[in-house]
């Protein structure tokens, strides 16, 4: 056993040393075996590629999140269907992959909490979107766009200056920014838009409300640098007020100013009602007799009423309208028998830009920026961004 081993062996060895004697020969026929080989390989491999077109991994990583996010309620999927007529850069954000995009700023990662009083729910919407709705919300969209454009800017500039300070005044549900009621802004979701607006004029009135939010984009009021308290009102007497005149505070860009655009567009602009003397004298907190005492006692750089008195009662003009549920601290009354009449110039607190007032100067050919100045003293106009920067 142990010969035929080693012959076994040393047969393998004369082999290997014949092999290795031609070996140069060899191994170039190997060589060239294995680049065939390896060329087939290859092409058989361009073949199936071919067949199977290539997904760009972004856009592949796109498709996963979308179909394993279900957190995509139906209103984003509304609002991505309704904005197609509007700013392609808020529609088609998402497919553009130019790399000379510049990066998301802090504004556009801004999400704004919104409760929604009446679904007793709060909604989570961008920023601008935001702003979209608040517009909607506050303001005609008849209106001339410049008038739009300024409201644009005011509610951007209130909702930033809240949400950057932690302004959480008039809240009282947790986890929610802002109410849609006008104790913060009027608030219209995409889908309640839908609904109000007539078919045959609901692309007409996106397409001006897109226009108006992406041409005013990241633009706020500033006074010093820093975001302004926008207030805004409705319809004036033919003046704004001082703000401290109606609320406590003195600011210096919330002076009195004339606008008499009102008093010739407004529908609001004048009202009257009437009231049983009863209920006059019980809503004020007086007697009968003392209804014939009521007077005036000061005015307002604004021209409405300071402070009133009856008998020996005072109150302040923004007083007497909340008791009364007045449109505006400007009023006349007149007593009749057992009624009483009362007349109110103006619509709102009067303090701030007044939106008749605007669509005025709009169509009088203002622009935003001249209709924001006018109305809020001594400040600019500029890009949020920039604030957040210093």
């Amino acid at each position: 056993m142990r010969a035929i081993r080693w012959r076994i062996i040393g047969g393998r060895r004369s082999w290997l040393r014949r092999w290795a004697g031609k070996r140069a020969a060899r191994w170039w026929i190997l060589f060239g075996l294995g680049a065939l080989l390896g060329g087939a390989l290859a092409g058989l491999h361009a073949g199936v590629r071919a067949d199977k077109p290539s997904v760009p991994a972004d856009r592949a990583s796109a498709v996963e999140s979308r179909e394993g996010a279900d957190s995509a309620s139906a209103q984003e999927t509304l609002n991505r269907d309704m904005a197609g007529t509007g700013s392609s850069r808020e529609v088609a954000s998402s497919d553009r992959q130019d790399d000379a995009q510049p990066a998301p700023g802090p504004l556009d990662r801004m999400i704004v909490r919104v409760y929604l009083t009446k679904e007793k729910r709060i909604e989570k919407v961008p920023l601008e979107l935001y702003i979209r709705g608040v517009v909607a919300g506050e303001m005609p969209i008849e209106f001339e766009e410049e008038a739009l454009k300024a409201q644009a800017i005011a509610a951007r500039t209130y909702i930033v200056r809240r949400l950057t300070l932690g302004d959480r005044s008039g809240m009282t549900v947790d986890g929610a920014d802002v109410t849609d009621t006008i104790d913060h802004q009027v608030y219209i979701s995409l889908k309640q838009l839908a609904k109000q607006w007539p078919e045959e004029e609901r692309k007409k009135n996106l397409d001006k409300l897109n226009r108006v939010v992406e041409e005013t984009k990241g633009l706020v009021i500033t006074y010093d640098g820093e975001p302004i308290e926008a207030a805004f009102f409705s319809t004036s007497n033919g003046y704004t007020e001082n703000s401290e005149d109606y609320w406590q505070e003195e600011l210096p860009y919330l002076r009195s100013v004339a606008s008499p655009w009102d008093i010739h567009i407004s529908p609001k602009y004048k009202e009257t009602v009437t009231f049983e003397l009863g209920e006059f004298c019980r809503l004020l907190g007086i007697r009968k007799r003392e209804a014939a005492s009521l007077r005036v006692l000061e005015w307002t750089d604004g021209h409405r009423i300071q402070s009133v008195a009856a008998g020996d009662r005072t109150w302040s003009g923004r007083e007497v309208r909340e008791k009364l549920g007045l449109p505006s601290t400007q009023f006349e009354w007149k007593i009749e028998g057992d009624k009483v009449e009362v007349t109110t110039y103006g619509y709102g607190h009067g303090v701030g830009m007044s939106q008749w007032g605007a669509n005025g100067m709009a169509m009088e050919g203002s622009t935003a920026g001249q209709i924001l100045r006018h109305y809020y003293s001594g400040t600019k106009i500029e890009q949020a961004s920039k604030l957040v920067e210093r």
